[in-house]
């Protein structure tokens, strides 16, 4: 598998802060429940557009000026998130840089338009945007998983885990694929795992030197949206990365 250097990135400008929406009142949400009874198919229950999306995962990736070296290495593999379970889920890459969230692809099954996309993105100096990430993922149906790799927290902790909260009531878990290569990102690992438990998610360690266990986990992760931890235990004998993602999300 190789890169395909000559892809040029078309950004987009980076997305506001989005403002928190003020709780619906008993009027909207009576109307909201009147709708959910009178549509087709849908007899004394509300339903959600989620429950007829496939599962999708959300690869989230800083890639500021420090982030080179590790960016070369994941672009690599971003395949293994769709080909772990061909056609069952579908996958966004979701990367910060330059201090905006300048891309966040359409959710696909096709792993080649997924590495080419990754192919054209270059790291830019400039402060994380995580919270972007996960504000854009609460906004798309059917996501399920969210995994980041990243070293440093540079945003509100206020709002981060208020985003976590919101993203753990939801059922959409955090995976953090911490870098600790530089030492300051060290100071920052409670924070991201303060992130993630709060989604029920979890922190595995990112190793720049292991592209294979890598490739692991993040075929663990595709596993783990699309059945559980019940779909992750029925393969963990056959997945190496499948074992390791289940001792971090029972920590």
């Amino acid at each position: 598998m190789s890169d395909k250097p000559n892809f040029v990135l078309v950004t987009t400008q980076q997305e506001p802060e989005p403002e928190e929406p003020p709780p619906p009142s008993l009027l909207e949400r009576a109307k909201a429940w009147a709708v959910a009874l009178l549509s087709p198919g849908s007899p004394g229950a509300l339903t959600t557009a989620d429950t007829t999306l496939r599962p999708r995962l959300v690869f989230g990736f800083d890639a500021t000026a420090s982030r080179e070296p590790a960016w070369a290495m994941a672009r690599t593999v971003t395949d293994a998130l769709v080909r772990a379970l061909p056609g069952e889920l579908d996958v966004a890459l979701a990367v910060h840089g330059g201090g905006m969230l300048h891309t966040f692809t359409p959710f696909t099954s096709d792993a080649n338009a997924l590495r080419d996309r990754a192919a054209g993105i270059r790291c830019i100096a400039g402060q994380t945007r995580l919270l972007a990430i996960l504000a854009r993922s609460l906004r798309e149906p059917g996501v399920r998983v969210i995994t980041y790799i990243g070293d440093v927290y540079e945003e509100s902790l206020t709002r981060g885990q208020r985003l976590a909260d919101e993203l753990g009531t939801r059922g959409i878990k955090l995976i953090v694929l911490h870098d600790t290569s530089d030492w300051g990102a060290r100071r920052d690992a409670e924070v991201f795992l303060d992130l993630a438990r709060r989604t029920g998610g979890c922190v595995v360690p990112f190793d720049l030197g292991a592209p294979g266990r890598l490739r692991d986990i993040l075929a663990a992760a595709a596993v783990y949206a699309v059945g559980g931890e019940v779909m992750l235990r029925e393969k963990q004998d056959e997945m190496p990365g499948a074992l390791l993602l289940l001792e971090h999300l029972r920590k």
